[in-house]
Order: structure tokens, then sequence, then C-alpha cells
């Protein structure tokens, strides 16, 4: 296997950021500030929903930058599969205080994980400098509200809703149509007035896709990288790396490491994981074999 071309270097705008992509993968922390997180949950955490308090959550940020995250993702609301929706107000409530906490003592950008064009306004009121969106633009007045806040931009695909995206999700053709739908949805964002180069595209690893599909993304990275956006993805503890391994989300470490390496040798530009320190590490060697790759 040889290292794919489609890498580019890039400066992309969020906020008073700017993020640079090529040179290395960039990693993104996770941060759930919900009660109901499907891995801590899943992994028998006994203090799931901990990162709630302000406090605790800024702990858990700087831990994650220092173990070398880029940015890191701040969400209210569970994605899971089955999960139910969360009240904009209660969402909210979540969110603003640590997103208020983060962007007064980190110095790298935090982004808002949330589908609520209220919840984005408030966190990026507060310091959020991105919006990841898993509906991709569902909410019709999201990009107004990133343009505004001249805020960088996720989109990702999901077939159907949370409740119901794990219902037999099929594709004619996966790569093209889930190119085809977020490039539908770039373009949107940026007739609206999204900065046109802070545009992430994410395929939604987990989300409506079954095993098989999930496996194909990863190792097809490097077709969605030649649509000229930087590319996101997010294997990290998914339920496609327990089928594989026929382990449960405590022991899915090696797994969710194999498929970031993956994923950033065929062109992510980024990924986004819970576990930053063991990711990165990998990572800065999967970068150097790249750079080593591409001079033969």
């Amino acid at each position: 296997m040889t290292p794919a071309e489609g890498r580019i270097e890039r400066e992309v705008p969020c906020g008073r950021f700017v993020l640079r992509t090529g040179a290395r993968t960039l990693v993104m922390g996770i941060l759930n500030v919900t009660p109901d997180s499907f891995s801590d949950q899943q992994a028998g955490i006994a203090s799931a929903g901990r990162f709630i308090d302000p406090g605790l959550a800024a702990d858990q940020a700087a831990r994650m930058v220092a173990e070398g995250a880029d940015w890191i993702d701040v969400g209210g609301e569970s994605t899971r599969p089955g999960a139910g929706a969360v009240e904009e107000a209660e969402e909210r409530a979540r969110v603003v205080p640590v997103v208020r906490r983060l962007a007064a003592s980190l110095g790298v950008p935090i982004s808002v994980d949330t589908s609520k064009a209220a919840v984005a306004e408030a966190a990026l009121g507060e310091g959020a400098s991105i919006v990841n969106d898993v509906t991709a633009l569902g909410d019709p007045r999201m990009a107004a509200v990133v343009a505004r806040a001249r805020a960088g931009l996720v989109l990702m695909h999901m077939k159907g809703t949370p409740r119901t995206m794990q219902q037999a999700p099929e594709y004619a053709d996966l790569l093209a149509e889930i190119a085809e739908f977020l490039e539908e949805r770039a373009v949107r964002a940026a007739e609206a007035g999204v900065e046109p180069r802070g545009i992430w595209i994410d395929p939604g690893i987990g989300f409506g896709k079954t095993v098989e599909h999930n496996l194909e993304l990863i190792a097809r990275a490097s077709e969605l990288a030649r649509g000229g956006r930087p590319v996101l993805m997010g294997p990290s503890r998914k339920s496609f790396l327990g089928k594989v391994l026929d382990l449960p989300v405590g022991e899915r470490l090696e797994g969710t490491i194999a498929a970031c390496v993956v994923a950033a040798w065929n062109g992510a530009d980024a990924v986004r994981v819970h576990d930053v320190r063991e990711c990165v590490r990998a990572l800065r060697v999967v970068d150097a074999l790249r750079a080593a790759g591409l001079k033969g």
C-alpha cells in the first residue's frame, strides 16, 4: 500500500484560529458533556457524565491538549444509535458553561457538536470557533449562524436520525452518494456566507452505515480527499470495531488506533478520538511514513 496523495497543505480558518492540514494528521479530542455518553456507559465507567461540571471538563480538555489534541469538540447531546433528542434549553445549559470555561483557558479551537442553530449561536458567542453539525445543516438557520460568527463548519453525513440510522442502511454507491450529499451541503453553506476554506466534510462513520460500509469509507478515504475539502473521520470506539474484534467499548483502543492510522494514510486530514495520547503517538509515525513514501 502506498500513501494516498490526496492530502493537501492548506490553512483552514475558524474564527480567531487557523488549522493547518497536510504536514500532519490533526486530532480532535472528544469532550462529552452528557449524562448518557455512549462510550462511558458501555465501557462501564462509573462517572459517566462527569464532564458536565465545567471545572472537570476544563481539566479533561487541558489533558487532551497536553497530549496533542489540536482542537476540542464539546457535545451536549448523545448521537448514539437509538438516542432521543435533547431539548434545546437543556443542551444549551450543558454546553455553554463548558465552552465559556474552555475558551478562557485553552489556546486551541473549540468546536460545539450540535445540530441546533440556537445552541451553536450561544456556544459561538462564548468562544467556540467551529460548529460540528452531524445533520449537515438540518437546521435551516445553521449556516447563517456560522457565517455571522466567521466560524468553521464540519458537515457530517448521516442516513436518517440517531433513532433510525441503523435500521438496515443501504446505498447504491456508498462513496458517490456521500460525496454528493456533502458537497451539496458545503455549497449551500458557502452560499449562505460561510467561508468555503473553513468547511470540513465528515462521511459519518457509524451513522447509518453497516460494518462493511464503515470499513470501506476508511479504506477509500483518499476518494473523499480528492474532492478538495478537508476530511475529518471519527472511528473512535465505534460499534463496527466491536463487531470486527468482538470486544466491548472499553476494549477498542487498538481497533481505534488501527482505523485512525489507515484513515490518515489514505488521506484523512483529521480524526476525532477519545484516546488522544495513544492516537497522537500512532499518527506521528504514520505522518513520518507518509512523508517518506511520498518522496519516493
